[in-house]
């Protein structure tokens, strides 16, 4: 292996240790961590026992079925006929992944050439980058700028070539909060449609949504047969260990993300399959009740952050807030973040991590309040530190 490169070229510059620095930094100073996005509480107990009844039954302890376990496409396709009017077959529409990052993964390496275009909102979830760049694709980011995170539908027009295949999107957006309205998604449908563009859809926060509602751009006419969709159970449930997740589309894009998904986990989670199966059929309730819980904890933080002295956005959708540290005087996010744990004894992330375009969010830190009630209020108390 001598002068070959231990990391491929196309991944140069993608290392992302920001989550295991911040994570290290709140172990070593005993911080909040309020940087990564998991929840401190586990989801409903009706679906945890599920699970361990399915484990002890020896349901999917062997091999599951490579789409997934008939039980769990079905209530997939269940609930998107529930909240959305879609109609899906579960045996050709609806296949099952290790997370929405496996489904990502697949659908990028399935419908991706090299030398094809990516067009996709910065900042973004940061394995976006890496996938592309695994199926050899060239990403070209739509910067959504601050206060209002909105896509310049105009800058996107600009940015397809003949070379551009697929649009990236993600609503509610990590980490702005941005909720596309229907006016955008019609728009970004028409353009997908005039220039015969695929559309690759993340929708893991879609019952995270405050303002508005979510609106699946799959359900638009001309766009079933172009369009991918993915979800998961980790942020709905609050299970992100699990790792079940799904992609959705017509038969024959379904096929293509099921070819390159073999060769990726080939299958997981056989068990949790069917905890997951039984947890998209719990009654509006639990899904009403979880957003409005998360819609309080939005509040609190983005409250106790405005007092501190930041900037705050406040997000429509999802369970992150991102702020601004120029009222502070500061500059640099990366190293606002590194000094905050030692300072006030919290963690974040600079959202600079999540952009191509690093000065774009260079003064911009994510907080997550996706944690209990009083670790959010001390963290809070912790931060008016700051003011001081």
């Amino acid at each position: 292996m001598a002068g070959r490169p231990l990391l491929n070229r196309r991944l140069e510059g993608l290392g992302t240790t920001i989550f295991a620095e911040m994570s290290a930094l709140a172990t070593e100073t005993g911080a909040i961590n309020l940087g990564q996005g998991f929840p401190d509480t586990d989801g409903p107990e009706s679906v945890r026992e599920a699970a361990v009844r399915a484990l002890r039954e020896g349901r999917g302890n062997q091999y599951p079925p490579g789409p997934g376990v008939p039980e769990l496409r079905e209530a997939i396709a269940d609930h998107q006929r529930r909240f959305y009017g879609i109609g899906l077959d579960p045996d050709t529409e609806v296949l099952v992944t290790a997370g929405a990052t496996e489904a990502i993964a697949a659908t990028m390496l399935a419908l991706l050439e090299p030398s094809d275009e990516v067009i996709a909102f910065e900042p973004y979830y940061d394995s976006y980058a890496a996938c592309v760049a695994m199926a050899g694709a060239k990403r070209v980011p739509l910067t959504l700028r601050a206060p209002s995170f909105r896509p310049d539908l105009d800058e996107l027009r600009a940015k397809i070539t003949p070379r551009t295949r697929l649009l990236l999107l993600n609503t509610p957006h990590n980490p702005t909060g941005t909720v596309l309205t229907p006016e955008e998604l019609s728009a970004l449908a028409a353009l997908a449609i005039e220039h015969d563009l695929l559309v690759v859809t993340d929708e893991v926060y879609e019952h995270l949504v405050f303002e508005g509602a979510h609106h699946p751009i799959a359900a638009l006419p001309g766009m079933r047969e172009r369009t991918v969709s993915i979800s998961s159970a980790g942020k709905t449930f609050s299970f992100t260990g699990w790792k079940v997740g799904w992609a959705t589309a017509s038969p024959s894009l379904i096929a293509a993300v099921r070819t390159a998904k073999q060769y990726l986990t080939f299958v997981s989670a056989g068990p949790l399959q069917y905890a997951i199966a039984e947890a998209l059929r719990l009654p509006d309730t639990y899904f009403d009740g979880f957003r409005e819980d998360l819609r309080r904890k939005r509040d609190l933080l983005a409250d106790g952050l405005r007092t501190a002295g930041f900037e705050v956005y406040t997000p429509q959708g999802t369970y992150f807030v991102t702020t601004d540290i120029t009222p502070f005087g500061e500059k640099d996010a990366y190293a606002f973040c590194r000094a905050l744990p030692a300072r006030c004894g919290v963690v974040a992330v600079p959202n600079s991590v999540f952009y191509d375009d690093r000065q774009a969010g260079s003064t911009q830190v994510r907080f997550t309040f996706c944690k209990r009630k009083g670790v959010l209020e001390e963290a809070v108390t912790r931060l008016t530190r700051l003011a001081g």
